[in-house]
């Protein structure tokens, strides 16, 4: 005997070896016995065979028609025997009984399961109603057929041309375009990004890099809504100096500058005034809100996203040729010993006689040039007052660093800035660690430093970033909290970023409780927007953290699509670089590092020649090989200190990009501000 039963929701049949009580042990077509209760069973039969019966009810259950069967079922609950004698007439044996089965459990928009062999036909309505589902389901499922074998052979369907974007950013999985297009990449065997792009979906890899990082960060654009800032003070004091700047020419959020005034008795004062944007912006007010969801101005090669509104920046950048809201920090130096005798801290205004540039200026103003004295440019006399005074501020910190079982800090030769014109690159050099360069530094960490110092003094909270090793081996851990702690790398007892209040939301934090000191002294632990141990503080500090992070990783990963993009444009088939160690190698004329297989041993600083093999934009890769030895370093070469993962843009570790501005300054801090990963613009 065999019986045809239900298992798991599926309909089988088997031959019965034995039969114990209400259950049988069953022999399936392929061999596997089964223990089946009777009441699963539905059909007991002699001929044909299980396997037999399986295979004709398959074929005749396809041919039974669901319309006719659906009008001759009755509106009430029925056995599905009981439509068998109406449809089938004599025919109505096994295998019929079967096909029956199958054809009704497989049409639940016509039959609803009511129990084993127990169906109700659903209502017209209801019927109606789904059948007109399918049809669409039916209709939509040829229009996506049909933009899939469009996208395979290399067309944009018109209606995937608005929707490309957010196909390969946000997608909705389960429509349509994005079955089609996962299809067809699928068929294609490439992903969907380089379907898109061979299709023209996307412009180019570049707009793909960009639309991705503004699809997570800024979902709802970058624009501003219409806001201006509080009226400043009126009784806001005005300073007796002129002070000047020194940026990048692409800068525009210039939110430094410095004064000199000589002083009797062989001193100097030297001013280091900031962009007080916190004059005009309260917590919780509207352009907070903005400030604190961006956090940061994202900066990447020739574009950026400021933090603050065009024209909030407008009214506190410290633009020459006026009066400028800052808060100051004087210092009284020994110009002999180049010591600093006194400290103080001013809000007023300030007059911003000159905006100096890099661009302009680095070639005149060298080491060889200030010990001369030569050279006719703004400010000579000043920067010649500020450079000695840099100098002696470097010595400190390497002293200190010497503490903390740190080496000296090496700086890099050259750094690169970026110049972007449409889909055109400009890499040019520019000499990392100028005199200019370390001016601008050493004052700006001497302000972050000195002010962490104020801000615990008067007993008002801050946001510090440290950097402790705890006396042991291995790198050192770099944490942004509310209370002082050293950041060895750098040099300093604390160290409380509060120089780039335009362009970073901590320094504005941080601006806010240095004026409540400032304004209110002793009593500025009442009057600070943020309290001791103040929970919204903290949670400030675990936003940026994260978010700057991101940022900091879609500026480098920017940096070496550009870099790939300048080897494509310039056709560099061959490009010269030096070893780091084991595989890595750096790029001498664009600031590139790439792992180069088979490279082989040799010492760090052998200069190598390279073959590009490949580069791919789109995944962010390039491919290069050893070609030969240019020649290596000699054995009296004084042994280079490793250098900060910041450094490294590597394609095959971009995954932890967030994580490299971390560790970066454990041995070389790219420049101890914090700022030097930020071309500011």
């Amino acid at each position: 005997m065999n019986i045809f039963f239900e298992e798991s929701g599926s309909f089988k049949a088997g031959s019965v070896l034995s039969k114990q009580g209400d259950a049988f042990q069953v022999e399936l077509p392929g061999g596997r016995q089964a223990k089946v209760r009777a009441k699963d069973v539905l059909i007991e039969f002699d001929k044909p065979a299980a396997g037999e019966l399986m295979q004709e009810a398959d074929a005749i259950a396809q041919d039974i028609d669901l319309d006719f069967l659906w009008e001759c079922a009755p509106d009430d609950e029925f056995p599905f025997a009981s439509l068998g004698a109406d449809y089938f007439g004599d025919k109505f044996g096994p295998t019929e009984r079967a096909a029956l089965v199958l054809r009704m459990h497989g049409a639940p928009v016509y039959f609803r399961r009511k129990g084993r062999g127990q169906y109700q036909r659903a209502p017209q309505e209801q019927l109606q109603m789904a059948l007109a589902s399918l049809e669409r389901k039916r209709q939509q499922a040829l229009v996506q057929a049909g933009w899939e074998e469009e996208l395979k052979a290399g067309t944009l369907p018109d209606a995937l041309k608005d929707k490309a974007i957010g196909l390969l950013t946000k997608p909705d999985k389960n429509s349509s375009e994005y079955k089609a297009l996962e299809a067809a990449a699928a068929a294609r065997g490439i992903s969907q990004a380089r379907l898109m792009l061979e299709c023209g979906g996307i412009a180019s890899a570049r707009a793909l890099h960009e639309a991705r990082f503004l699809s997570e960060f800024f979902p709802h654009g970058i624009g501003f809504p219409s806001v201006q800032p509080g009226k400043l003070p009126e009784d806001l004091p005005e300073a007796d100096v002129e002070a000047f700047s020194i940026d990048d020419v692409t800068t525009t959020e210039i939110d430094d500058a410095f004064s000199v005034q000589d002083l009797a008795d062989g001193r100097v004062r030297v001013g280091i005034h900031i962009a007080a944007p916190a004059f005009g912006i309260a917590r919780g007010d509207g352009i907070d809100g903005i400030a604190r969801t961006r956090l940061s101005t994202v900066y990447m090669p020739g574009d950026k996203i400021t933090m603050l509104p065009d024209n909030v920046v407008d009214v506190f950048t410290l633009a020459e040729g006026g009066l400028r809201p800052a808060l100051s920090l004087y210092i009284i130096v020994n110009r002999e010993t180049q010591e600093i005798v006194a400290t103080e801290t001013r809000a007023e205004r300030v007059f911003v006689k000159s905006n100096l540039r890099h661009n302009h200026l680095d070639e005149h103003v060298t080491e060889e040039t200030l010990a001369a004295g030569t050279g006719d440019y703004p400010h000579k006399d000043d920067i010649a007052v500020l450079w000695p005074l840099a100098q002696a501020l470097f010595e400190k910190r390497q002293q200190a660093r010497t503490t903390y079982g740190l080496k000296r800090e090496v700086q890099r030769n050259n750094d690169f800035n970026f110049y972007v014109e449409g889909e055109h690159i400009t890499i040019t050099p520019r000499r990392r660690g100028s005199p200019l360069d370390l001016i601008v530094a050493e004052l700006a960490i001497l302000a972050n430093s000195s002010w962490g110092v104020f801000l615990n003094d008067h007993g008002v909270p801050g946001i510090y970033r440290s950097q402790r090793g705890f006396g042991g081996p291995g790198p050192k851990r770099t944490l942004m909290q509310t209370t002082p702690a050293p950041h060895e790398s750098i040099g300093v007892a604390q160290y409380a970023w509060s120089t780039s209040p335009l362009r970073r939301y901590v320094d504005l934090v941080n601006q806010w409780q240095l004026l409540a000191c400032v304004q209110h002294g002793v009593t500025a632990k009442l009057a600070a927007p943020f309290k001791p141990k103040d929970a919204d503080l903290f949670a400030v500090v675990q936003g940026f953290d994260d978010t700057y992070s991101a940022y900091a990783g879609h500026q480098r990963r920017m940096k070496y699509f550009w870099c790939l993009r300048w080897l494509k444009q310039e056709n560099r088939k061959q490009v010269p670089g030096s070893v780091i160690k084991d595989d890595l190698v750096r790029l001498e004329e664009i600031p590139l590092i790439l792992h180069v297989p088979g490279l082989g041993v040799h010492a760090r600083g052998t200069r190598v020649m390279l073959e590009v093999v490949s580069i791919d934009e789109l995944t962010v890769e390039a491919s290069c090989r050893l070609l030969h030895v240019i020649d290596a370093p000699s054995a009296a070469a004084p042994a280079e200190e490793e250098e900060g993962e910041d450094e490294i843009i590597d394609t095959t570790d971009l995954s932890a990009e967030s994580e490299a501005e971390a560790s970066s300054e454990t041995e070389n801090p790219p420049e101890p501000t914090g700022d030097a990963q930020e071309p500011k613009q």
